[in-house]
């Protein structure tokens, strides 16, 4: 006997289920109409009038549907509850229908059910998840209470995550935002909200750079990343995925509705007595959508060049050259290696009133009072170049380029320097020779490089040994010499220090310091750019000028005790 059938025929106002049981003698027609009647007024299913009424047993209503609709009957206390999926349909209204997803195949969705002649339910499903439902079979009081069980987990869970006192709030720019979105009170869960609040507070407390959400097959897992590294911090229930996505969505005014393409927003919330700012970026993945929200602390511009870590000739190297009138400084290293600090770092030295600066960033991190800041719109059509190009009829003093990434935004930066004005940027490149040779590779004139660099840092960020626990360490003298020490440096004036870890800080460490090879153009090295050499005849020329590679300068830390061997190692191991 076919769904549809019994769904569809007029002949009866009993439900498919009541139709089933009386054809197959489980119940009289009249039986079947008083509970029908009573589940109406009661507003339930009538699965779970006939159940309350004890008129058929659980185990022997699923059999009977399964034999008279033809679908498959499945013993839930046979299954890992632990993984299923979760996420694919809310638990509102996985609970309101009384069904549960087993697996989905293609466009195929497998629910199991007690009832699966409900077509309001099939509609729902459809439209909620644009997947086709196969139905499968289920005793129905192991049914509602797994469902009930999951949904108390889920609410337990949320609330003991979200627990805690706190004064969080969203600016009241964001606030009216939020309150203007038309959004589903699903959005104003308020575990969902309280959890993301705590969160972000926990990550600030935490000195963390970024949060990473992210969503999987069978859980969902929230990491911070705290002095360069990630650790996983909890494990909520998968099915708040897409509330908490839609909610931070929300509070960063993207498009809740768009799901298929990665986003970008940005937040400020009150954290106390200062407002903290936050940068979101949404990514679609196999099971949801990842999010990682960076944090960005103003006041780490404001900190002055000596507490980024600069020894005494680097810092006074790097404050002679961002002085001159004219030329180009550049900053190189990986992602996270703390650039753009530096660059922001030297033009809070630079901000003046009578000097007039402008950046263009992809996109501005920090919002620096008295700096004409633009965000790159690719879009748009305002790239770095067209924005240099702007800038360069604004009567600009200092320019600072975001990145440069092509010979386009190369060519403009460089003619720019050459006119009167002190450009900054940075490049991606390993130390500070090979940036040399990657503006040559990029296609510019090795004159016109020559002409304008004039001091090019390269820059890694190591993890800080904690002053509360650190203790020395008994490093063999071979270990020493091989990673890059003199036997001169090997006097016994000094003693390495270890990581040793306690309550106060990360396994050891806590905060990070920068390595830094500070390379001024010399004449030398000039010479050697014209002539078109590589990147190790300019690597040897800057050791003979004095200039320490990242590694030595990684030594002088171990040294002075700010940072571990295996620290600099791991970092500098290139």
């Amino acid at each position: 006997m076919a769904v549809d059938t019994l769904v569809e025929s007029p002949q009866s106002a009993l439900s498919g289920v009541a139709r089933v049981l009386v054809h197959a003698g489980k119940l009289s027609a009249k039986a079947a109409e008083d509970l029908a009647r009573s589940a109406k007024e009661r507003r339930s299913s009538f699965v779970s009038a006939v159940i309350a009424a004890g008129a058929v047993q659980p185990s022997d209503l699923a059999h009977t549907l399964s034999m008279s609709l033809a679908l498959p009957l499945l013993d839930l206390s046979a299954v890992d509850l632990t993984r299923l999926p979760r996420g694919i349909v809310d638990p509102k209204l996985a609970l309101q229908y009384q069904l549960m997803v087993l697996g989905k195949r293609g466009n195929r969705l497998f629910i199991a059910a007690a009832d699966p002649t409900d077509q309001e339910a099939v509609e729902r499903i459809k439209f909620a998840t644009q997947l086709s439902p196969e139905w499968v079979i289920v005793e129905y009081d192991k049914l509602m209470r797994t469902l009930e069980a999951q949904s108390t987990d889920v609410n337990q869970a949320m609330e003991t995550l979200a627990s805690g006192d706190f004064d969080f709030d969203v600016t009241d720019e964001d606030s009216a935002s939020a309150e203007n979105a038309e959004v589903s009170q699903e959005v104003e869960d308020a575990p969902v909200v309280r959890f993301l609040q705590k969160m972000l507070i926990d990550a600030i407390n935490a000195r963390a750079s970024d949060l990473h959400f992210e969503p999987y097959e069978y859980n969902y897992r929230v990491r911070f990343r705290v002095d360069g590294e990630l650790r996983e911090i909890t494990q909520p229930p998968i099915a708040i995925k897409e509330k908490l996505a839609s909610r931070i969505k929300v509070i960063s005014r993207m498009d809740i509705a768009e799901r298929r393409v990665p986003q970008d927003g940005r937040l400020k919330l009150k954290f106390g007595n200062k407002a903290i700012d936050f940068r979101i970026s949404t990514l679609p993945t196999l099971f949801g959508e990842k999010i990682v929200i960076r944090i960005l602390d103003p006041s780490s511009a404001k900190l002055g060049i000596e507490a980024l870590g600069y020894e005494k000739v680097e810092r006074e190297r790097l404050m002679h050259v961002i002085q001159r009138p004219y030329g180009m400084v550049l900053v190189t290293g990986p992602t996270g290696s703390g650039k753009t600090v530096s660059l922001y770092t030297c033009l809070n030295i630079l901000n003046q009133p009578g000097v007039n600066i402008c950046t263009v960033e992809d996109p501005a991190e920090i919002n620096l009072p008295g700096v004409n800041q633009v965000n790159v719109n690719d879009k748009a059509g305002l790239t770095f170049a067209a924005a240099l190009k702007s800038f360069l009829r604004q009567d600009p003093d200092i320019i600072m380029v975001g990145e440069i990434r092509d010979l386009e935004t190369a060519d403009i930066a460089i003619k720019a320097a050459q006119t009167g004005h002190m450009v900054m940027s940075t490049l991606h490149t390993n130390d500070a020779p090979t940036t040399l040779t990657r503006l040559l590779n990029m296609g510019v004139a090795p004159f016109n490089i020559a002409a304008s660099v004039l001091l090019i840092t390269a820059q890694r960020l190591a993890r800080r040994l904690c002053e509360n626990c650190k203790a020395q360490a008994d490093y063999p003298r071979e270990a020493l010499l091989r990673a890059g020490y003199a036997e001169t440096d090997l006097d016994g004036s000094w003693k390495p220090y270890r990581a040793v870890g306690c309550s106060a800080c990360n396994n050891g460490y806590k905060g990070r310091v920068g390595l830094y090879q500070v390379m001024p153009i010399t004449e030398a090295i000039q010479r050697i750019i014209l002539a078109e050499g590589t990147s190790m005849d300019i690597a040897t020329q800057a050791q003979k000028d004095g200039v320490r590679d990242l590694r030595l300068s990684g030594l002088v830390k171990v040294r002075a005790g700010a940072t571990t061997l295996e620290e600099v190692i791991s970092v500098t191991n290139e």
